[in-house]
């Protein structure tokens, strides 16, 4: 016994001794060469050495265990046996060498080592090999779900083009994303999303930006203009050189993002390894000091009692997949603190451009300054609109379907980049535009179109002006539509407990006011600036409450930053989306309340996971007391609790399983 664990320790000490010098060789020879690799392709890399390791690991150290049972046939078999056993140990004593010496830290590694060395040395040699069997068990079962976890969030975010055309020569080549360069010349058609940040040389366009800004009206780009990746032209072609690209882009950022979403510790999680790392030294003195009691068996059962092991694998699989099973909920979870702290929250406050109210307004009323009737306004103003894609023609367009108009069909056509649009219709010049438009082509505005604009403006609408022959008949307002789920989703956060919700928004007093009392809103904030979202943020949470804001755009990073809790919706600026803890992947707040639910379901999840751990050391604990248990019995019943943690753990899993049957049971009726 005494033999094998010589053998066992002088082994690690070489290994660790030729490690050490060869990597001071390697150091010596180091170049300055520096090799650039994609993030996420290393992060992936990474990621997969590590599920293969672990499943690597647990097949040696099935080897070992089942060695262990049969050791006892020869002396040769003891040896390999032992061989086996030194090989799946080494990486545990890695761990507990690099905690005490580097770290300067007891952690549940050294009980582990401890044990296994225990174990050689005073005859349950089969314990030593089921403490390492069951240390990769749990281990390949954390690093499979942290994989699936990633590659699943991944795949629910992929949302770049994976191919792009570039002017070379003046041939157009379609090339893959990943291959273009600073200073290449890409070209974007109407309809395509902008695929990096770049700078227009060439073309002119209408760009959505919802996606950047928050702001559902395109902006106009011409020559000279940046633009930037996940944007999309909705009207023109333009040519752009590229300025940045690779991890510099939008699609890397995100990447990036995705690549860390799972690298995180509940509270939970971090107080149950803290409460086991300050275990160790108590525990390795009750287990000293009860060795005349309990003898060496029992005593090695004490140090065995690896609380801290089992509740950070617990507590991560039941935070990664209530993670999945938001994720099955068009919620993408970037932090798994987030969830945990939204059980805490009391106070909600919601931008309201963009966040409240949807991408795409809708028509209210329709000002006529002319002989023109309002349905001949509509009219004139849907057949001009009728090729273009952006939400205020789309809205427009709506609008006269629903009155059941029938277009006229257009002679000819000439569009004005960004400022409105030209038609003939029937022999007349149809010309429909911002007033910046009007202004340009030199229609005065009469004075019943500025009273109305100036109202408009004042609620936080705004107009769109139809000219026919040069002479202005009218305009139509756009108003901001409120999303069509708001007031169920409030109702459902009352339920749930939240005590104040509010409205924090850079409007006017006005138009704010009535959405906060149409809604049932408690508070609002109008005209507030960027930095004074952020000082509201920081009041409230001064006087006590915990504050989760939702919001969309550039203006409401600070506040997201500053608020215990920040969500923001798929489709809001990169900014918005970068910073925010989670992301309503479906565009919409319909799934809020379910997220609070998670929350809760969470909370409860981790509770029990707790619970379950401390009654199987304290169940252990006693049974070594009372009845002697030696250090088998104590392994397999502290890891018989380590699988009911597991199970537990494993219950969201289910609810994504149900959520698939009754899909294909949905699609099957259909």
């Amino acid at each position: 016994m005494i033999l094998e664990l010589s053998i066992l320790l002088s082994t690690y000490v070489g290994v660790r001794l030729f490690e050490n010098a060869n990597k001071k060789i390697k150091q010596k020879n180091k170049t300055t060469t520096l090799i650039k690799k994609p993030n996420t392709s290393i992060k992936n890399m990474a990621d997969n050495e590590s599920e293969k390791k672990q499943n690597y690991y647990l097949k040696i150290s099935t080897i070992s265990f089942s060695l262990a049972i049969i050791r006892n046939v020869s002396v040769s078999m003891q040896f390999l046996s032992l061989g086996f056993l030194i090989y799946t140990s080494m990486p545990i004593f890695k761990s507990a060498e690099k905690s005490l010496i580097k770290e300067n830290k007891f952690t549940n590694d050294l009980l582990n080592s401890l044990c296994i060395c225990i174990c050689v040395t005073t005859g349950p040699y089969f314990a030593s090999t089921l403490i390492c069997w069951f240390y990769y068990f749990g281990n390949k079962i954390l690093a499979k779900t942290e994989s699936y976890s990633k590659k699943m969030l991944v795949n629910i975010f992929e949302q770049q083009p994976h191919f792009v055309w570039i002017l070379k020569d003046n041939i157009e080549i379609e090339i893959p994303l990943e291959a273009v360069h600073v200073n290449d010349i890409v070209v974007v058609n109407t309809g395509e999303v902008i695929p990096v940040d770049g700078i227009i040389i060439k073309g002119s366009a209408m760009i959505d930006q919802h996606s950047l800004t928050g702001e559902s009206q395109p902006a106009e780009k011409e020559i000279s203009d940046n633009v930037f990746a996940s944007t999309m032209v909705v009207a023109g072609n333009i040519h752009l050189q590229v300025k940045k690209t690779g991890k510099e882009t939008t699609i890397s950022k995100i990447g990036e993002i995705l690549t860390h979403s799972a690298d995180f510790k509940t509270d939970v999680q971090i107080k149950g390894e803290e409460w086991a790392d300050k275990a160790v030294i108590p525990q390795l003195a009750l287990a000293t000091t009860t060795i005349p009691f309990l003898g060496i068996y029992g005593a090695t059962g004490i140090l065995k009692q690896s609380f801290g092991n089992i509740i950070r694998i617990v507590a991560s699989l039941g935070t990664l997949n209530h993670i999945n099973l938001a994720a099955h909920q068009s919620i993408f979870v970037k932090d798994g603190r987030a969830i945990e702290l939204l059980n805490d929250v009391d106070t909600v406050l919601f931008d309201k451009t963009g966040t409240l109210t949807t991408e795409q307004p809708e028509v209210g009323q329709i000002i006529v300054c002319d002989k023109y009737s309002e349905k001949e306004l509509l009219l004139y103003a849907a057949a001009t609109e009728r090729k273009l894609t952006h939400p205020i023609a789309k809205a427009i367009l709506e609008k006269a379907d629903t009155l059941n108009l029938t277009l006229p069909q257009i002679d000819d056509s000439k569009y004005q980049v960004g400022y409105g649009m030209t038609v003939t219709i029937e022999n007349k010049v149809i010309q429909v535009g911002s007033a910046r438009f009007m202004k340009m082509e030199s229609i005065n505005v009469p004075p019943i179109i500025e009273k109305a604009m100036t109202s408009a403006h004042k609620k936080g609408h705004s107009l769109v002006m139809i000219a026919i022959n040069r002479q202005l008949i009218g305009a139509i307002e756009m108003q901001a539509t409120v999303r069509f789920d708001v007031k169920n989703m409030i109702n459902g956060l009352r339920q749930r407990g939240i005590k104040h919700i509010a409205i924090v928004s850079g409007d006017h007093k006005h138009p704010t006011e009535q959405l906060a009392k149409s809604l049932g809103m408690d508070s609002y904030f109008y005209e507030v600036l960027p930095e004074s979202k952020a000082k509201i943020v920081e009041k409230l949470q001064k006087e006590g409450k915990s504050v989760c804001f939702i919001g969309d755009g550039v203006n409401d990073a600070i506040a997201m930053k500053k608020a215990n809790v920040s969500i923001s919706l798929r489709g809001a600026s990169s900014i918005a989306t970068d910073i925010a803890q989670v992301v309503l992947t479906d565009g919409s707040l319909s799934q809020l309340c379910r997220l609070f639910d998670i929350s809760k379901e969470l909370s409860k999840n981790l509770r029990n996971s707790f619970v379950i751990t401390t009654l199987i050391i304290s169940f252990n604990t006693a049974g070594i007391f009372l009845f002697h248990w030696g250090v088998i019995g104590t392994i397999i019943i502290n890891n018989v609790g380590f699988l009911i943690g597991v199970a537990n753990a494993m219950l969201p899993l289910s609810k994504i399983s149900g959520n698939r049957s009754n899909e294909k049971k949905l699609e099957k009726d259909i």
